[in-house]
Parts: C-alpha cells; structure tokens; sequence
C-alpha cells in the first residue's frame, strides 16, 4: 500500500525545493544528504513528503522520548492510512544491574515495564514483519537487543475462514507463543477457551481481541470483539497472531542453548579456579546454576538478555538482533536534531560494555553477557542505507558525509596514527553562507566535493530570523533590566541564558528585589515543574526566564521576542556555535525576536552566528519582497497545566491541600495509593510521560508521609475527570 500524505497544506518556502533537491538526491543513490532546516520552517512537513516519494519503509529516530511522542502524533495524522509505529524503551523506571568494586556493592537490576509502550513495540514489530506502508518513530533504543525476526516470523500463526486446523492445535501454538490462559482475568498477552470458541488478546492490540470458533477440525469464523463487552466489531476473514513477548524461541533452540551456558559457565569457573579467585568462582557456579533451573521449569529467569548469545545462536562477538533487523534491507533513515542524534548513537556501547566487563571479571555474569549490548556505531552504519540526517545545526559528522563520493562514512571518533588528533578540522567543517542553493533544474547531487546540505530557511509564515545585538560585558546586568522591562511594557517574553546555575538563581533574585516577575530553569528542576515553567512563561504568570543549556531545541515559545546571552564570550560547550545557534532561534517564532550578545571580543562561535545570520536574513528578506509576504508572528495555543494536585514534596499539609473529605473515619492510604497509580497508567498509556512522571514523585511523597490519626475525616485526591469523588465508590 503507497504511503497517502494527508495535509491541508502544501509546501511554501523553502520547503518545495527542498523537498525536490533531497528526493533528487536519493534517486542518485547518496547514502548521506543532511536537510539544515531553521527553527519554524516546517522540518516535519518536509520529511513527511520525502517519505511520501520515495515510499520505502522508513525509520525516524530522535535522541528523546518527548521528542519521538511528539513525532509520532504529528506523523500519525499525516498518514492515518500508513502503518505509523511508535518504538521506545519500554522502562518507566529502570536501574541496570552494577558492581562496584572499590566498595563491594553489587545493585541488581531492577525496572518496572510499561503495559502501553511494549504493546505498541509489539505491533512495531509486527507491522514490520507484514506491511510495507510502515513508519517507525524511535529512541536509540531501537539500536538495543530484540529477539530474532527469523524466530518471531516463524511463530506466528495465520489463522483464516476454512482452515484445517484442530482447536487443540491452534491452543498449542498460542501457548508457544508465549500467551497465557486466563478464564478469569482476560487481558492483553492471555486467552480464554469457551467449548469450541477461543478468545484471543493479542498483545499488540489495544480493545479488540480475536474470538476463533471452530466446527470440528475446521475454524468457521473469525471475529474481532471488544475486550470488554465482548460486542463484535468485525467480521474478519483471516488474522495473522504474533508472538505475546519480544524475546521468543523455539523449544528446540533454548535446549541447545541450555547446553551451551553450562559449557561457558565450567570453563569460566575454571578459569577463576586457576587464577585463585575462588570467591567469584563460586558466585558465578551459583548464579549460573539457579538461571539454568529457572529457564528449564519456567521458561525464563531473571536477567535472561545476558544469555541472549547462546539463545539466538550467534558466534562470540556477533553484533545482536535489533529493530533494524526487522526492516527490509532497502529502508529509508531520517535522524531528528541529528547534532545530538548521532553522538547518542555513538556513545551507547562503550558505556555498556564498561559496566557489564566489570560484573564479568569478578563472577557475577558469564563473558556471553557482553554480547548482549546495543550496536557499535559502525555496526549501525552498516545496516543502515540512505540517510538523510535533519537539524537546524548539523554537526561535523553530518557535513563531511554529506559529500557524494562517499559511499562509505567517517567514524565519528576517527584518529590519525598517533591516535590524539581527528583527521579534520572541525572548526573548517562549518556550513558556509554560500550553502546549497543551486535552482532544482541545474541541481546536480552526483557533483564531486560539494556537500550535499540542502537548506531550508525560509519560514511558511514570512519570520526572518532574530535581529543580533552586541553589548558589552559592562553594566551587562543593568542593561539586561532594562530591555526586560522594555519587553515587559509590550507584554512580551525573555529569555536570559547564564553559565551556572547559581548565578541563574542569584540572577533571578536580583531581578524580583526590582521588581520583575521571573523564574529560573536548570537541571535540578524536575522534568514536570520544567513544563509547567514553560506553560506560565507562556500565560504571562512571568514574564522573564533564566537558564542554562535548557533553553534550546525543541522549546515552542511563540510569545519570546527578546533573548540575552549573557558572557557570550566565554567560549566553551555553553558558547559554542550550535548552543548560540540554537539558542537564538528561540526568538524566531515572534515578528519582533531579537537577540542581545554580551560581550567584549568576537569569538568564531559569535562570528559564525553573525554570519550565518546576516545570510538567513538576506535570503528570507529577498523572498519576502519578492513574494509580498508580510511576516506574521506564530501563533499557538496554550497548553493545559500538568498539574492536577499540588505539588506532593513529602510534607503532609501540602498533600492534604489537593484533597477531598470524606466521611469513612479513618484514612485509607492504601486505597488513595491504588487510584493514583492507575491515573499514572492511564497517563502513561496516552503517552502523556510527564504527567506520568508527576503522578509518580507524588505516589512517593504519599508513601513517606504519616497517614491521619483514626477518627479525623478520610482524603482523597481530587480527580480531574469526573468531578469529584464520593464516600464508598474507589
């Protein structure tokens, strides 16, 4: 089925061009292409039609969980009639199991899996497996182990109106599946036996199960039903059933695999007995030992991804099985804000490997558990073809492979001989003003040398990137108050960016003793209070915000028309050339963005920022007059506050602030416990993670407190939905 874009808009700017140079591109076979698009210029848009062209099954991988969220429900509504796949960890907590030598500290593993996110993995790999018309939104970790697609493809089952199948047949290949009978509790990954009428829930769906009735030997009808009234939706014709877990095998592969630990673990402990360490020989027989006897009488045990080498039957230093092998082998890459993509990507195995060689070397896991581990970077270039990678500061990586002679690529960590200095210059590697901007008739991809970095920086809404100041460092705080309260007067919004987070709390203080409404961002501030931070900018509760490195990508601030870069000069990773970049654009969505520079002498990272905006600027005023467009400032709804209760921070009289009474007589914190936990899931399973992540600090707050002395009226917390909530109904 072709890919079938569904838009209100077509493409303005620069995005028609840039859409036509990069589909030009991959036609020619260029294995790398980067798409420089500016803040506000529609990047997404411009993805979705590449997708469109060249219809492939496509990955599009970003660095966060927020990000990828927000990626897969914009591509969703772009292709309602695709197969649109959302991949991320499915961990909504997760600790790694770790020794630590110097103090003698083993940490055992410990997580806790999201019901929601592995359903929506399990349909990724489905989809997959099924379709063609599949996109995937990603994490990194889709560059972590799975189960073998070979073995997932062979045990799923097709079932169809008319088939030669025995009810007892079709029940045992549930159960190899890894599904579980429940009469009682039906529930995703479970099926219940009514006679000759099996109720399946697939793993992978969310309120519809299977329901196979059989008449002899032979299915007479499929159905889909509501899970929970067991209403018919459809009639089917055929439904194909994958397995109820990522990690599957067949009962022939864990037997030779079972065989194959015990031989590693002997040579190991006779490895550590020979060597006198007598100690971690014993732990490993022991942990080894118990392992095993959990796999053969129930089919797994804990920690199990460490025996993944001798269960999918790979050679010792085998890369291991990944999303990317459920891929066809023609597939097209797109890598969001690739500048932090990409390093990500590179950074995964060294930090791996580290931890787990440390657990190997003193017994607590057999030398295979290092085969368990996410992908080298080499390995992952390997297996990926064209590449198109996107972000408003494409990193050196992304420039030099942006070339079409190289087939190939550079590693990101590549030394000379001598092993201390990179085989080129970064600081030359910058994207000139000249850029890419040959019409799309006399565009030629195949050019030797020329990098293929095609821009895209003039914005739908007739924006031109913000007016660049320059103050000196002296009086840089006066200076700052004044043109804050200059904003201020116009009801618009600042962002003031500091080194340190002391001098953004001092700052902020100073600014308040004036009188000036304004809070501070950095780090230390929860990832729920940063959104509700950024939600009041917006509504006006403050006008002014300070930070350090959070006010970059991905923040949407359409109301910020000024901000100051304090110490601009101060050159270094907060005042670099992509950090100044990227923070300017934050006053790219409004008509009157500026941004203020404080500083002494012209570093290259301010000369680049000046070049590059002196260039934009040209380029988006030419096409403005030549067009008549008038620019118009971004506008955007608010966004509700995440907040549903008060903030919970272990003290008792804030908790009881957000409560409702009621008249039972005694407080009943276990049950208070049990709904917030399922308003957490509910959070969860919409995707909504800092409201998740809300709901969980305030699960812990609850724990820790005192609950009320008896006699004294019952709380509860207020539920947002529904109204309120009354005595005896949980």
């Amino acid at each position: 089925m072709p890919f079938q874009l569904v838009s209100d808009y077509q493409p303005e700017g620069d995005q028609g061009q840039a859409i036509a140079k990069l589909t030009k591109s991959l036609a020619a076979g260029n294995h790398h292409q980067t798409l420089l698009g500016v803040t506000g210029s529609g990047k997404t848009f411009t993805m979705a039609n590449l997708i469109k062209a060249q219809g492939k099954p496509t990955l599009i991988m970003s660095h966060n969980k927020t990000l990828a969220a927000q990626l897969y429900s914009e591509f969703k509504n772009f292709f309602p009639h695709n197969a649109v796949e959302y991949f991320v960890s499915y961990f909504d907590y997760y600790q790694p199991e770790a020794y630590i030598p110097r103090s003698d500290t083993y940490i055992e593993k410990d997580s806790s899996i999201n019901d929601e996110i592995e359903r929506l993995r399990l349909s990724t790999m489905g989809s997959l497996l099924t379709r063609q018309d599949t996109i995937v939104v990603a994490s990194v970790s889709c560059i972590y182990g799975l189960g073998s697609p070979e073995d997932y493809a062979n045990m799923m089952v097709p079932v169809w109106v008319g088939q030669k199948l025995t009810r007892e047949e079709f029940l045992n290949s549930l159960v190899g599946m890894l599904f579980e009978r429940n009469d009682i509790a039906f529930g995703r990954g479970k099926f219940r036996v009514r006679g000759d009428v099996v109720e399946v829930h697939p793993a992978y769906l969310d309120e519809m199960a299977i329901r196979v009735e059989f008449f002899d030997d032979e299915v007479e009808r499929v159905s889909g039903i509501h899970t929970l009234t067991g209403h018919l939706i459809d009639r089917l014709e055929s439904h194909t059933f994958f397995p109820a877990k990522q990690f599957v095998t067949p009962g022939d592969k864990m037997k030779r695999a079972t065989v194959a630990i015990r031989e590693e673990a002997n040579e190991q402990v006779t490895v550590f007995e020979k060597a006198g360490k007598l100690i971690e020989a014993q732990r490993l027989r022991m942990r080894t030992d118990y392992d095993l006897e959990m796999m053969a009488e129930m089919g797994f045990c804990q920690g199990i991804e460490n025996y993944s080498r001798h269960i999918t039957g790979r050679e010792p230093g085998a890369r291991p099985y990944t999303l990317l092998d459920f891929f066809p082998r023609d597939f097209l890459l797109l890598v969001d804000e690739s500048h932090a993509t990409i390093p990500q990507v590179g950074g995964m195995y060294e930090g791996d490997k580290s931890r787990k060689t440390v657990l190997v070397e003193h017994g607590f896991r057999l030398p295979s558990a290092l085969d368990n581990r996410p992908l080298r970077f080499e390995e992952f270039m390997q297996m990926t073809g064209q590449r198109v990678y996107v972000s408003a500061t494409p990193g050196p990586f992304e420039i030099v492979n942006s070339r079409p002679e190289n087939k190939s690529y550079i590693p990101v960590k590549e030394k000379t001989a001598e092993g201390n200095m990179p085989l080129f210059d970064f600081k030359k590697l910058r994207v000139k003003p000249s850029g890419n901007d040959e019409p799309v008739e006399d565009f030629d991809p195949t050019r030797r040398g020329v990098p293929l970095v095609v821009e895209q920086i003039i914005r739908p809404t007739g924006l031109l990137d913000p007016v660049l100041i320059l103050r000196p460092l002296k009086g840089q705080i006066d200076e700052t108050i004044e043109l804050c309260r200059q904003r201020v007067e116009r009801h618009e919004r600042v962002l003031v960016t500091t080194l340190t987070k002391k001098t953004a709390e001092d700052l902020s203080g100073y600014l308040q003793s004036t009188g000036l409404k304004v809070r501070y961002l950095h780090s230390d501030i929860d990832a729920v209070e940063r959104v509700e931070i950024l939600r009041q900018l917006r509504a006006a509760t403050f006008d002014i915000l300070i930070g350090i490195n959070l006010l970059r990508e991905g923040l949407d601030l359409p109301e910020v028309s000024l901000v100051c870069i304090l110490d601009a000069d101060k050159e270094g990773f907060l005042r670099n050339e992509t950090s100044m970049i990227q923070t300017a654009g934050r006053a790219a969505r409004h008509i009157g963005g500026e941004c203020v520079l404080f500083c002494d002498k012209i570093t290259d990272s301010i000369q680049a920022l000046i070049d590059i905006t002196t260039y934009r600027r040209s380029r988006q005023q030419a096409h403005n007059e030549a067009h008549g467009i008038t620019p118009q400032s971004v506008k955007r709804a608010l966004q509700h506050s995440l907040h549903t209760h008060e903030n919970a921070k272990g003290h008792a009289d804030k908790l009881n602030s957000s409560l409702v009474a009621d008249d039972l007589g005694t407080y009943d914190k276990l049950r208070v416990i049990a709904e917030l936990e399922e308003e957490m899931r509910e959070a969860s399973s919409r995707l909504e993670f800092e409201r998740a992540a809300h709901l969980r600090d305030q699960l812990a707050a609850l724990k820790n407190t005192t609950p009320a002395a008896p006699q004294q009226a019952v709380k509860y917390p207020a539920k947002k939905r529904g109204g309120s909530r009354q005595a005896g109904n949980s």
